[in-house]
């Protein structure tokens, strides 16, 4: 078999799988020579290419990873400092405490009880002023889909590029079918993680089998328990919707966040729709 080409399609595929890897696994001692099986890149180069594509070292992308995972859990659950550690990948909770003040500057402790120190402070909406419904609570099941990876600043990512690429894969591969669906994942808290290293998925739910192909890739969105925000207004305030789902309701429930990324699905198409009449629903996981 002739070798493929190394474009940077390959690249990112390979990476994509190296990314998922670490995401599902912080709870365990990940073995970067099982990352560099994985992501299929010569032993001697893996380093320097996940360092270019990433925009940091392997490792530091890890540590940071875990840190942030725990600064979510800590100001969005009631799970102990010690349980955040061991779930996070931390031997000790002593481990964690100090990765986290390096980090942020301040203690685990300091943080739950004064988060402020880390949130920043935004210009934040009268929730009155969004268009926004009660959540329905609902079980959702696993879903496919084929997905493409964006990183950087929410406001300034290129979705559109984004959402022709995986049409033109629906295309390619012959995956139309109805009840395909736009559904956006936003994997960091912009208030945790430095704006220009958040991670982004865009994705079609699909109902036929695909593969895999170049920056393209197939992977199945795990079902479980979500309350589910319908808003319709610009997408512009969506920082704001956070706000109010994460500050206003989450808080004031009796629901737990389950570490797994929120979801956006797109209802309406923005070149269709006037811009304050945009439905969008917020999936937001609970336990």
């Amino acid at each position: 078999m002739a070798e493929q080409p190394k474009t940077k399609h390959y690249y990112q595929q390979n990476l994509n799988r190296v990314v998922d890897y670490i995401h599902n696994h912080l709870d365990t001692k990940i073995d970067i020579a099982h990352l560099a099986e994985l992501s299929h890149f010569s032993l001697y180069h893996f380093h320097r290419i996940t360092r270019a594509m990433l925009g940091e070292p392997l490792g530091a992308y890890i540590s940071r990873t875990r840190v942030e995972t725990a600064a979510k859990m800590i100001r969005y659950t009631d799970n102990t400092i010690e349980a955040v550690a061991y779930s996070v990948g931390f031997e000790t909770p002593s481990s964690l405490s100090k990765a986290f003040k390096n980090h942020f500057g301040i203690s685990p402790n300091a943080y739950r009880n004064k988060k402020e120190f880390i949130i920043k402070k935004q210009n934040i909406m009268k929730t009155t002023e969004l268009n926004i419904k009660k959540p329905k609570i609902v079980d959702v099941e696993d879903q496919k889909c084929l997905y493409y990876t964006m990183h950087g600043k929410y406001q300034d990512l290129d979705y559109g590029t984004a959402w022709q690429k995986l049409w033109a894969e629906v295309k390619t591969q012959k995956l139309f079918t109805k009840g395909i669906k736009h559904i956006g994942l936003p994997y960091d808290d912009p208030n945790v993680t430095d704006p220009d290293k958040t991670r982004y998925d865009a994705c079609l739910i699909i109902h036929k089998d695909a593969q895999p192909q170049g920056d393209i890739g197939v992977k199945t969105l795990k079902g479980g328990k979500y309350a589910i925000f319908l808003y319709q207004g610009s997408y512009k305030y969506f920082a704001e919707v956070y706000d109010y789902m994460f500050n206003d309701w989450l808080l004031n429930t009796e629901y737990e966040l389950r570490d797994v990324p929120c979801r956006e699905k797109y209802i309406s198409h923005p070149d269709r729709v006037a811009e304050e009449k945009l439905k969008t629903e917020f999936y937001i996981p609970i336990q």
